[in-house]
Formats: structure tokens, C-alpha cells, sequence
């Protein structure tokens, strides 16, 4: 019985902390912000693993105005991050491609989650 209670304030806790998450996050950004993020999720293509948000090099200010010019021009954000990607190569993106081999990337720790939560309902469930 005391797995169970641990395993619903578990689950009540995941919600709740879901539940704010959404809540706070803004609904439309705008373009400085879109513009800092993007400036955050994109390498600097001198530097080692330094975004060109946090880089003064020649080439992470260059970066920086390219992705300020696409902004302005209405580009989505995944354009932008497709044409970086296709001038400096996959490399320079921070985190993984949603696609391909770097879908496997995200998708592995959602699977363990998965089998997280259905392991602890075998568990609850043989409890009983």
C-alpha cells in the first residue's frame, strides 16, 4: 500500500511541475527573445562548445547577425536553424537534430520514462 501512495505523489508531483511549466512559458515570444534563443542554440563555429550568444569571436557575431537578419525578414525558426545548418554543417546546432539519427536522441529518454512508469504500475499492480 505504501508503494502505491509513493507512486500517486510521484505522479502528482510530474503533473504539477508539468502544469507550472506550461503555465509560465510565454505563448507568443518576441523577436528578442526569439532572437536570444536562437542565438542560444546555435554553436559558435570557432569556438568549442560555446554558443554565439556567450562568444565575441569574428565568427559568432557574423552568426549572430545572420540569424538577427532572418528573424527580421519572418523566417521560422526552423529555417533559420535548416539554413545554419547547411552553411556550417550539423555540428553547428547545440543540441541534437529532431531528425534522423537525432531523433533516437530524444526519443531514448522519453522510452525510458515510459518503461519507468510501466514498471511501477507492474509493480503497484502485484502489490494488490
Amino acid at each position: 500500500m505504501r508503494v502505491l501512495r509513493s507512486f500517486r505523489l510521484w505522479c502528482v508531483a510530474l503533473l504539477a511541475v508539468l502544469a507550472l511549466a506550461l503555465a509560465t512559458a510565454p505563448s507568443t515570444p518576441t523577436q528578442t527573445s526569439r532572437i536570444a534563443r536562437l542565438e542560444s542554440l546555435v554553436k559558435c563555429p570557432a569556438c568549442e562548445d560555446i554558443s554565439v550568444a556567450a562568444s565575441n569571436a569574428t565568427s559568432a557575431v557574423a552568426v549572430r547577425n545572420e540569424i538577427t537578419a532572418k528573424v527580421r525578414e519572418g523566417k521560422s525558426d526552423n529555417q533559420i536553424l535548416t539554413s545554419l545548418e547547411d552553411a556550417y554543417g550539423p555540428s553547428i546546432l547545440l543540441s541534437p537534430s529532431t531528425s534522423g539519427i537525432g531523433s533516437l536522441l530524444w526519443a531514448g529518454p522519453l522510452a525510458v520514462l515510459v518503461a519507468i512508469v510501466a514498471i511501477g504500475v507492474r509493480l503497484v499492480r502485484r502489490r494488490r
